[in-house]
């Protein structure tokens, strides 16, 4: 293991042991340990081109104790695991499902104390984020993971106030997908929730400099305010704003309504915006980016039915010539696909149309879905070389949990992706096996 725990994380829960031994024997007594265990295979077959595999086994094992005067704490180790042979060209290998360089990876991914009082909540330490625009993007084998301070409050009725600083980033082991050398390989990461360093696959599970992750700039990381609010029956709005220091602010702000017609019908409809803007220093250059996104749908019975548009802005003389930047993780879109995440390269309009059928009634618990998304992409998107193109995405997910194992999930998905970037077609299948305890 190559990662070791900072001090300051464990100082405070040594000097509560110091001070009152006794009784915070009994909160570790009454903690409660869980986690998961994760089997994953992946295929992916590019025309033209080689077909890529991998087979990973692993998870993540956590123990949190008892609240003690309204103190607990935590800690999460976090494994991934080859399973098949390693293939003597290398093109061959998915390293999606692995740590940095396609090995073997095992870190302490979570590492925090936490404080309650009344309505107010504190949590400090290596934790698991999942924001609009910082999240855990569990796609693969491991989350992202963030250093971060928390602080909750809900003192005011149906709402929920947000206040944090978020100094490190930990990718997951889907930040693969994004590593690369040269090119045009910058944008594509940055506007699909990673870094636009070239060479980042070593950032995989390695707590990293938020700015360092993100462009190669130590900063001093990124505040977030938000709140949250639900006063309304069946209406939801959120509104969030996020300073990365030298880098940019965005703000992302969301409202969700839904109603019932009777007769299991209900109605639902959706709008989101994320604005962004540089800030300090620049060190991204100018920043100038406007997404918009809307989502329509009904629910009837057991059917769940919804379209969706999306617009990002463009601007020649801005950063990836106007596109939304999110390389932590973020990915809110309504529009997104399984893979193609295009929707946030600049000029491009996207549609998506998906259904999905829970057959539950029937005494089974599965669930079903498809999807089909087009991205029709603008000369100045910074990926195809100022070169306008549509592409498509189609998909299906199939979860199964079996009644005779409680705690399994089962699950099996396929894309199937034309013009990824122009004249590049992909299939990809995966199943995966979630045990939770």
């Amino acid at each position: 293991m190559r990662h070791t725990v900072r001090l300051s994380l464990l100082a405070s829960v040594f000097v509560l042991s110091a001070t009152a031994a006794d009784d915070l024997a009994g909160a570790f007594k009454e903690g409660k340990a869980s986690g998961q265990i994760r089997a994953f295979y992946i295929d992916r077959d590019y025309k033209p081109g080689v077909n890529r595999d991998g087979a990973a086994a692993g998870g993540y094992l956590k123990y949190e104790t008892d609240s003690f005067y309204g103190f607990n704490a935590g800690a999460a180790f976090y494994t991934t695991n080859k399973l098949d042979h390693k293939s003597a060209v290398s093109g061959e290998n998915d390293i999606t499902l692995f740590g940095p360089n396609g090995d073997n990876e095992t870190y302490l991914g979570e590492a925090y104390l936490q404080y309650k009082y009344g309505n107010t909540s504190f949590k400090a330490g290596r934790q698991k984020l999942d924001t609009p625009l910082a999240g855990s993007d569990d796609v693969r084998m491991l989350p992202n993971l963030f250093e971060a301070y928390v602080l909750t409050n809900t003192d005011v009725k149906d709402t929920t106030f947000i206040a944090a600083h978020v100094t490190q980033f930990a990718a997951g082991t889907f930040a693969n997908a994004y590593n690369y050398t040269s090119g045009t390989g910058d944008v594509l990461a940055l506007t699909s929730g990673y870094s636009g360093v070239a060479n980042a696959t070593n950032y995989v599970g390695n707590f990293t400099n938020m700015g360092m992750y993100a462009i190669g700039h130590d900063t001093k990381g990124v505040s977030v305010a938000a709140a949250v609010y639900s006063g309304i029956p069946g209406l939801k709005l959120q509104l969030w704003d996020y300073y990365a220091y030298d880098i940019l602010n965005a703000v992302y702000a969301e409202a969700n309504y839904g109603w019932s017609m009777g007769g299991g019908v209900a109605p639902y409809v959706a709008a989101q915006y994320i604005k962004e803007d540089d800030v300090g220093s620049s060190y991204a250059t100018k920043v100038n980016s406007d997404f918009v996104g809307a989502k329509a749908g009904v629910k009837v019975a057991n059917f769940d039915l919804y379209g969706a548009v999306s617009h990002n802005s463009k601007d020649s003389a801005a950063a990836i010539n106007g596109g939304t930047i999110t390389p932590w993780g973020g990915m809110p879109a309504y529009t997104q696909a399984m893979v193609s995440r295009h929707q946030f390269m600049a000029g491009t309009d996207t549609w998506k149309i998906a259904g999905n059928y829970d057959w539950k009634e029937m005494g089974i618990n599965l669930n079903t879905g498809i999807y089909h998304v087009a991205f029709s992409m603008d000369e100045l998107n910074g990926y195809s070389a100022n070169r306008a193109w549509t592409a498509a995405e189609s998909g299906f997910d199939i979860i199964y949990g079996p009644q005779a194992v409680k705690n399994l999930q089962l699950r099996f998905r396929g894309n199937f992706q034309r013009d990824y970037s122009p004249g590049s077609d992909r299939d990809e299948y995966r199943l995966i096996a979630n045990y939770n305890f």
